[in-house]
């Protein structure tokens, strides 16, 4: 990470005419193309005021114990994990869809066995696009803003939405089925699809 923020303090101290080079000397170094998963638990505020911070981190360990495993088993890997979130990247876009399927399912199956002040919901967006990556360290792009919005604020419980770049990439695998939806972000229409599984 330090060899990143020095080539951002670079970008800061150079000339204006000498940013070009230090901006394609980042995304030389730093820029990937991937598919971005940004997964949200669900009921943070309400959990917390019912059955307290503790109960809470509890679930969210158990939520990064579950995810991990499923990230890696479809060729994903986990950037971060950041209080109740997961963001990790994928190469390939079916599996990241994949990924996300099998979390929610993983999680409805956990929730059987578990009281119900103990369940685990979750909330997951899919986005892809040239981002800059620093391994199991952070991620910075349009991807990720995008993903996170979804994942975080428009998701319902449960739900996986992902671009119209994902589903391009993702439709012709007949294992995933999708539905478009229309949402409205600050007076903007998004056309965005919603995984059925």
């Amino acid at each position: 990470m330090q060899q990143f923020y020095t080539l951002i303090d670079k970008y800061n101290s150079v000339p204006s005419a000498d940013i070009p080079s230090i901006e394609k000397e980042i995304w030389d170094k730093y820029g990937v193309e991937k598919t971005v998963l940004c997964l949200d638990m669900s009921g943070f505020s309400l959990l917390v005021q019912r059955y307290g911070i503790i109960h809470y981190l509890s679930m969210i360990r158990r939520m990064q114990q579950t995810t991990a495993p499923i990230v890696k088993q479809f060729q994903g890997q986990v950037v971060k994990y950041e209080a109740d979130n997961l963001y990790a990247v994928f190469d390939d876009p079916a599996l990241a869809v994949q990924a996300a399927t099998s979390i929610n399912i993983a999680l409805n199956a956990m929730n059987i066995l578990t009281e119900d002040s103990r369940d685990l919901f979750v909330s997951i967006g899919l986005a892809q696009g040239k981002i800059i990556l620093i391994p199991e360290k952070d991620m910075f792009g349009d991807a990720v803003n995008i993903a996170s919005k979804m994942g975080e604020d428009l998701a319902e419980r449960s739900e996986i939405l992902v671009t119209k770049e994902v589903h391009a990439s993702a439709k012709d695998n007949h294992a995933i089925k999708f539905e478009e939806v229309e949402l409205n972000i600050s007076g903007i229409k998004l056309k965005v699809f919603k995984v059925i599984y």
